[in-house]
């Protein structure tokens, strides 16, 4: 794999570390700023929010930036909202500072995938996607424990700015050491959206929400879970955390290499039934330290196995268009991570915390559900509707290069 998708994999670790980063600073912006955990909880939904939002909106008005330098532009805003966090001397404005941080984010992730497929030969199109998707899983297993430890002594403030000069010289680096990459061809506006009217498009990107709303739902209250099932707190909790987020990066990787030898639509098929099985037998699964780190490192594993094969199978449904998928796919991402929080508080107020497993499963059930639909033939096109045309893969490549 080409040391330049190493280096956009790296920048997806600061992206992902600043998206990420609440849940490990939470405790002291609650005690900093004087709010409830709750409070300080919804600094994670306003990034994931504004983050789905903004994606396809701005990839729709970057379209023709040279990818180089929508990259550093994209890590430097990343940096300016984090520093902005470092500086905030209250919530609203800490607030803000999490929205322009996801405005940045919401930019990279789709381009640095993007980029990473178009300077990789078509047969490792699926590591070169789980490289820079390692950079976020990554972040996972360092970047949020690292700001649980730092933000006793440095303060939410300093485990900001400390994310924000790790932006900044990730933006150095890719200036520096990334290629020019022309941006694709020049399309209009309703060619441009018109993939996203793709009934299998949608299928995908509504299947992505499921999928995510299912995981995080669970994912946000896994602490109290454990604690009830295995009878853990604390440290353990946090090495608990650990075989997650080792399980998502071996997920991920695996992942990316089954996805260029095999039908990804089938791969996902498989891996979307045994994801639901995981989630549906948590409660149980966890009833000791021992297995639930078994458990939660295979959750891990297939959670994020999915990232590769869906990226990829949005490409090849569009490939003149993908940048503006990949953005709406980041959209769906984002989309249900911040809509788990609700979900999740409103189930575990009105039936409790152990069916909260169960009933996300039956999310991951109604996605695997419309993973099959989505798997069927697109009708035939009308002959007199719009007719886009979509080079390949390779011929993208050429042009890009």
């Amino acid at each position: 794999m080409s040391a330049r998708t190493y280096l956009l994999a790296a920048g997806a670790f600061a992206i992902g570390t600043s998206g990420y980063i609440v849940s490990g600073v939470l405790p002291a912006v609650s005690e900093e700023l004087d709010v409830s955990h709750a409070t300080a909880g919804q600094l994670l939904t306003a990034f994931a929010i504004a983050y789905a939002i903004s994606s396809p909106l701005l990839a729709a008005l970057t379209g023709r930036w040279e990818r180089r330098k929508l990259l550093v532009v994209a890590l430097g805003v990343a940096a300016f909202g984090n520093l902005l966090a470092a500086l905030a001397p209250n919530y609203p404005l800490l607030l803000v500072a999490r929205i322009v941080s996801a405005l940045g984010a919401a930019v990279y992730t789709p381009a640095a995938t993007l980029v990473a497929t178009v300077l990789s030969p078509p047969e490792h199109r699926g590591r070169a996607v789980a490289l820079v998707f390692g950079g976020l899983t990554f972040s996972l297993v360092l970047g949020v424990p690292a700001g649980n430890l730092l933000g006793g002594p440095l303060g939410y403030q300093g485990v900001f700015a400390l994310i924000a000069a790790v932006s900044v010289l990730a933006a150095i680096a890719v200036r520096l050491w990334l290629p020019r990459v022309d941006a694709p061809p020049a399309v209009g506006l309703r060619e441009r959206f018109a993939p996203a009217a793709d009934r299998r498009v949608l299928m995908v990107l509504g299947l992505t929400v499921l999928a995510c709303l299912a995981v995080f739902s669970v994912f946000n209250y896994i602490a109290p879970l454990l604690t009830v099932t295995a009878g853990v707190e604390g440290a353990t909790i946090g090495v608990l955390l650990v075989a997650y987020g080792l399980g998502s990066v071996l997920g991920n990787w695996a992942a990316g290499r089954l996805a260029d030898r095999f039908d990804t639509r089938k791969l996902l098929v498989v891996l979307f039934s045994c994801f639901t099985v995981v989630l549906a037998t948590l409660p149980l699964t966890t009833a000791t330290p021992v297995s639930a780190a078994v458990a939660l490192f295979a959750w891990g594993a297939l959670t994020w196995s999915a990232n590769p094969p869906i990226q990829s199978w949005l490409i090849e449904l569009a490939p003149a268009n993908s940048g503006l998928l990949l953005s709406l796919n980041a959209s769906a991402i984002y989309l249900g991570v911040g809509l788990s929080g609700v979900v999740g508080g409103l189930v575990i107020s009105w039936v409790g915390l152990l069916p909260l497993a169960p009933i996300a499963a039956l999310l991951a059930l109604t996605a695997l559900v419309m993973l099959v639909f989505a798997l069927k033939p697109a009708p035939p096109q009308d002959p007199n509707a719009l007719v886009v045309t979509s080079p390949t893969p390779g011929s993208l490549a050429k042009q890009w290069k």
